[in-house]
């Protein structure tokens, strides 16, 4: 673990973009979308690099990162410039690793701290600017309406996938599909916790 703190400016002058990249949870957010209502899985993109945040058992970490705009799981939806940054590839890398220890994978909750609550968290240490509000305003709204969903929908549920399983899905997908495995791309996200 790192014993220094980053030291994380909110210069807006900064020259490297930082990007919001929106993806879609259910094919009805193309209806829900034009009214401002949807269900979205974001993800942070800044140096080539985009960094998630998702839920699982163990009190590790739940930031991940994958090649942007190709979360696997989620279709993409958008890509919006939110401001820029000063911080260096390693300095953003450090940052991400001392948000490890705050963004536990057993700590993420759907209304409470989910995948956009982060991606507004780093945004606003980045550039000082949060994310657009109709990407978690669902779950603002159920948190207003929380005396009448149903109890489950307030408590995430995990399911934890071993890399063997997972390992076993992608043969299952190369056998059926010929285009999945011309992909170059990996499409696992990479634990910040196994960059340490």
């Amino acid at each position: 673990m790192l014993c220094r703190m980053v030291s994380v400016r909110k210069k807006r002058d900064g020259t490297v973009p930082v990007y919001l990249n929106v993806y879609d949870l259910t094919p009805m957010n193309g209806y829900a979308y034009w009214v401002g209502l949807g269900i979205y899985h974001s993800g942070v993109q800044v140096h080539g690099i985009e960094y998630g945040f998702g839920a699982h058992e163990q009190s590790t970490t739940g930031i991940f990162e994958v090649d942007p705009k190709h979360c696997p799981g989620f279709t993409f939806r958008k890509s919006i410039l939110i401001g820029q940054t000063d911080l260096g590839p390693k300095e953003v890398r450090l940052f991400m690793e001392e948000l490890a220890e705050e963004y536990l994978g057993n700590t993420y909750h759907l209304i409470m701290k989910n995948c956009n609550h982060f991606c507004n968290d780093v945004c606003l240490r980045l550039t000082g600017k949060p994310i657009p509000s109709w990407v978690n305003r669902l779950a603002r709204l159920s948190f207003l309406c929380k005396c009448v969903l149903p109890a489950g929908l307030n408590e995430t549920v995990v399911q934890h996938v071993t890399t063997t399983e997972i390992e076993g899905e992608k043969k299952k997908l190369r056998s059926q599909s010929s285009r999945f495995a011309s992909s170059s791309t990996n499409t696992l996200p990479n634990f910040c916790s196994s960059l340490s």
